[in-house]
């Protein structure tokens, strides 16, 4: 098993979690009840031991696996990198729509997709059946996929959908407390990044808004809000009638946004930070109101 594989960095995380939970100088179950308990293959549980000998915290020779220390948060693999290609295709999709520019009509063949995306053409095709309740995409009778056209009233119905949701799980995210909180303020050095050099960087920032978001929105933990969220990166950060125009000014504003946010959290008041988030959300409409190219318009 690689170690740079998903499979892998989730075991690992698990393994972390399952040794801090307990002291030092115990002895680790066997193989089989290990890969039983971290959800993966005995060569996988093999190499998470190898891995955890390698920077010492346990130490491990036959049917002997010695825990010498607890884990420190940084030897933890990040989120984004222990998930499947299977679970990175909200992502990956909205890549391919952003930089191929693609326009309302073009066809989406499930094989090339698939292809390029490295994944089944069943992981593929019950993706994009997901989508095509909301009528972005529609399957043509005896045809490919196609994309559909981005009205303004399709704009304003789904903007209003996704206040309601986020504005509930930003609440409980807020109550969540300091723990929670801090998945968020780790993310100011990237953010501080983007805004360092703002006239090369803006680029990077619709993944970057993905993911800023995406951490109140999986830690509320609802599979509808989650869902959603994925038809709403979709629209809101990666659109293919998405007017370039002021690309650069919109995703300066919402670093900026984002780090009233962050330094609110820092600072522990939760009150700032709801305002703080209140006004990015009336600028994020703001903005796809006054930036998208609507069907019937130049």
């Amino acid at each position: 098993m690689s170690r740079s594989s998903s499979t892998f960095k989730e075991g690992y995380n698990r393994a972390l979690d399952m040794i801090g939970s307990g002291g030092v100088d115990w002895e680790l179950p066997t193989e089989v009840a290990l890969a039983k308990k971290w959800s993966v293959s005995r060569t996988t549980v093999r190499s998470i031991l190898q891995g955890l000998q390698d920077v010492g915290i346990i130490t491990w020779s036959g049917r002997s696996k010695t825990v010498l220390r607890k884990p420190r948060k940084a030897e933890y693999f990040p989120a984004d990198e222990t998930e499947s290609v299977a679970e990175k295709l909200p992502s990956l999709f909205m890549e391919h729509i952003f930089a191929g520019e693609l326009t309302p009509g073009t066809t989406l063949r499930e094989t090339e997709l698939a292809k390029a995306f490295g994944v089944s053409s069943t992981a593929v095709r019950e993706f994009l059946i997901r989508f095509s309740r909301f009528g972005l995409i529609e399957k043509k009778p005896n045809r490919h996929w196609v994309l559909n056209g981005f009205t303004r009233d399709f704009a304003e119905e789904l903007f209003a959908v996704r206040a309601m949701f986020e504005r509930t799980a930003f609440a409980a995210f807020l109550a969540a407390g300091k723990d929670t909180h801090q998945r968020v303020i780790d993310l100011r050095e990237e953010h501080e990044m983007i805004l360092a050099d703002i006239t090369r960087n803006y680029v990077l920032f619709p993944r970057l808004d993905e993911k800023f978001h995406r951490t109140w929105i999986d830690a509320f933990g609802n599979r509808f809000v989650r869902d959603f969220f994925e038809l709403i990166s979709l629209v809101f950060h990666y659109h293919y009638r998405w007017n370039k125009r002021d690309e650069l000014e919109r995703n300066h504003h919402a670093v900026i946004q984002h780090l009233a946010i962050i330094s609110a959290l820092e600072a522990g008041d939760a009150d700032a930070a709801d305002r703080a988030m209140n006004l990015h959300l009336t600028h994020a409409r703001e903005t796809l109101l006054s930036s998208a190219t609507w069907d019937g318009s130049t």
